[in-house]
């Protein structure tokens, strides 16, 4: 493990003013979201969207890092440069979503377990190779009637703790990915219970499993009621509450945490990270964003229109 090299990665995503584009939709995902803007699915229109937004100018300002999908690790630019070879080039760290996705968990209904530890060496060193430098794996977390059991925490905070170290191990910073869904009629304080929860098990496998944690990032839910609920708290409760628990439960040696928009609107996504970091309150690390739809959406419609 390249402690050092981890660390300078990790702070170069988290950088003050950068945070990380997620541009790691599936194939299928992404096919949907362009027949529904009108433009006909393929792996070529995947690859020209992509490498539109890629080409933007400017956007390494804001940007420290971009997740790949495996597809688009492999394609190239118009100019018939590597993508993630276009990226380094300015200045922005080429990212790949490593898991296999979230698979029903044996004996629990309705819950999931995040699979993909399978091959994980073999698939990290081949992306490295390829110019990533930094890995995301999700879990996904739904909270209802019973849920989430004891049995669906350890054992997604046992995989995502294998998977941070097997990706340290091959040079690849981890984005640790626990997520609490917005799903159900929970309240703000069931998302705070159940989101400190995963967060105390996680990072307990990670000291288990000799992760590096200032070689490592956190991508958690915001504090937020379930969307059935008919108790939302105000944008300025989000961030006090988020705050409040990422305090509590999170190392203080982590750089950064960057957090997923989570079906959230564009607006309400950035209104909320901004005020967390308006927040006088006293904590350790970076406060940023890992958003794909909040800041796609518009792009992807405008590109659609003018191809």
């Amino acid at each position: 493990m390249d402690r050092e090299l981890l660390e300078m990665t990790a702070s170069e995503l988290v950088a003050p003013g950068k945070g990380i584009l997620a541009a790691d939709e599936s194939n299928g995902t992404m096919s949907n979201r362009l027949a529904a803007v009108g433009v006909e699915p393929s792996s070529e229109a995947r690859r020209s969207y992509r490498a539109n937004l890629f080409a933007t100018a400017g956007y390494e300002s804001a940007v420290g890092g971009v997740i790949l999908f495996d597809e688009t690790m492999r394609q190239s630019m118009d100019d018939g440069t590597p993508i993630p070879d276009a990226l380094t080039a300015r200045g922005v760290h080429p990212g790949i979503k490593v898991d296999t996705g979230a698979k029903n968990l044996a004996h629990h209904p309705d819950e999931k377990i995040t699979e993909g530890l399978d091959g994980l060496r073999e698939r990290c060193s081949e992306y490295f190779q390829m110019g990533a430098r930094f890995t995301k794996w999700r879990a996904v977390i739904k909270i209802g009637d019973g849920m989430p059991s004891a049995a669906c925490v350890s054992t997604n905070a046992h995989a995502l703790a294998r998977y941070a170290a097997i990706c340290q191990e091959q040079g690849l910073v981890p984005i640790i990915e626990p997520e609490v869904l917005m799903e159900g009629s929970h309240d703000a304080q069931g998302c705070y219970d159940v989101t400190a929860e995963i967060l105390d098990a996680t990072f307990a496998a990670c000291k288990e499993q000799g992760v590096h944690i200032p070689g490592a990032l956190l991508k958690p839910n915001m504090i937020i009621a379930g969307n059935d609920c008919p108790i939302q708290i105000s944008r300025e409760e989000v961030a006090m509450m988020t705050i409040d628990c990422l305090s509590k439960h999170v190392p203080r040696d982590l750089p950064g945490v960057v957090f997923l928009s989570g079906g959230q609107s564009d607006e309400d996504a950035t209104a909320h990270l901004n005020l967390m970091n308006q927040i006088e309150a006293e904590h350790p690390w970076q406060l940023s964003y890992s958003y794909g739809r909040a800041l796609q959406s518009h792009a992807l419609k405008t590109w659609a229109e003018r191809s």
